[in-house]
């Protein structure tokens, strides 16, 4: 679909144009974040254009969620955080079904809660865009994790 966010995110990554992707799974694409104000930041895109995991058929979607379960537990031990929050969200041009699986550290926001307190200037200014090298390293880590998840 052309006007969802998503989904252009895929047609880039299938085309070797999305320097954050980390790996193909079945059922989803994982990717690093564009921002790592939340280092370790992972999202995980659903193959199937769908806005809610009903819309899946049951085989599909068990394995969606056990594949983002994986993920998960990758960036769990690539990234060491205290806890992980997950989030399925959409709103606007990215309602296709899209986790975030956030690192979140003891401390990492002024006010403990939701990162979404940080509003979009907080977690999307460009101080927290990763250089070549650091995205490189968080890739080759959570490969590594997947790897020896899977």
């Amino acid at each position: 679909m052309s006007d969802c966010l998503v989904c252009t995110r895929i047609g880039l990554t299938r085309e070797g144009k999305n320097r954050y992707f980390v790996r193909e799974l079945e059922t989803g694409y994982v990717v690093l974040g564009d921002y790592q104000r939340f280092p370790g930041y992972t999202l995980f895109l659903c193959k199937r254009h769908a806005t809610e995991l009903h819309q899946l058929d049951k085989d599909f979607r068990s394995r969606f969620l056990m594949e983002m379960a994986t993920v998960s537990e990758a960036v769990w031990h690539a990234f060491k955080p205290d806890k992980l929050n997950y989030e399925l969200l959409g709103q606007g041009k990215g309602v296709h079904m899209h986790w975030h699986i956030f690192p979140r550290r003891a401390g990492d926001t002024p006010v403990p809660g939701p990162v979404w307190q940080l509003g979009a200037a907080g977690l999307n200014d460009a101080a927290f865009l990763p250089d070549d090298d650091t995205l490189a390293g968080m890739r080759d880590a959570l490969n590594r994790e997947l790897d020896r998840l899977l």
